[in-house]
């Protein structure tokens, strides 16, 4: 019975450390599919999350000629995606800028070299998450204070400046940033006020690339991405 029961417990070891084995000794090919998620704002560009993961190198040049400061890499903290970069709209989105510097600094291809418009891009879709604080909604006038975390962003150039002007000029003002401050070429394909009867909101259309900029803006965070997302999988 000892004897028996002695086997049982080798073969219980054995299959655990060819498991753990597999799991860890094979993890770069591994870790992708069992860690892919599709809750990651990418640069534009960016392949599926899967491939994404398999291909990145984790170089952090798309990160180095970002002119807008917009990508970040993740540390420690999100272990299976560490050192690959990524963009939190909340602190600032992407400005989908002329030739994509991003995707032509990617040396892997994980930023898609065939991305050279923005309606090549799909990082996500933008929803609204409570129109009963959109200032626009309750006819609220934009207030200094309202701007406060805009403004205090760590602005590094000409670019970034341009921004912070444009948006000063809505202080005592109905607000249309989200709307206005949009960089999709066309628009209000993307995203547009929408007026009906005495009220007044941002209608996010079917164009909407996910770049976060109005999410970014919006001084009463009102906005939200969905990363990998089309406006189909959202809205309709």
């Amino acid at each position: 019975m000892k004897e028996q029961s002695r086997r049982e417990v080798l073969k219980k070891s054995a299959a655990y450390a060819i498991f753990f084995g597999a799991l860890f000794g094979g993890g770069i090919y591994i870790s992708p599919k069992l860690y892919a998620k599709n809750n990651h704002l990418r640069p534009p560009g960016a392949l599926d999350e899967n491939a994404f993961l398999a291909t990145c190198i984790k170089c952090g040049q798309c990160i180095q000629v970002c002119p807008y400061h917009s990508i970040n890499m993740y540390d420690i903290a999100n272990l299976n995606s560490i050192g690959t970069p990524y963009i939190d709209a909340y602190e600032r989105g992407c400005y989908l800028c002329d030739l994509f510097p991003c995707v032509l600094a990617c040396p892997t291809g994980s930023l898609q070299h065939e991305v050279t418009t923005a309606d090549d891009i799909r990082m996500g879709t933008a929803y609204i998450n409570n129109i009963d604080d959109c200032f626009a909604f309750i006819g609220k006038k934009v207030e200094e204070a309202d701007l406060e975390k805009i403004l205090s962003h760590s602005n590094q150039n000409e670019r970034e400046f341009a921004i912070l002007d444009k948006i000063q000029n809505y202080v005592g003002k109905e607000c249309t940033i989200c709307v206005d401050m949009c960089p999709y070429p066309n628009k209000t394909d993307a995203i547009e006020m929408v007026y009906e009867t005495d009220k007044a909101f941002p209608k996010i259309n079917q164009k909407c690339v996910g770049c976060g900029v109005c999410v970014e803006l919006c001084p009463s965070s009102v906005i939200s991405i969905v990363p990998s997302k089309t406006y189909e999988d959202v809205h309709v």
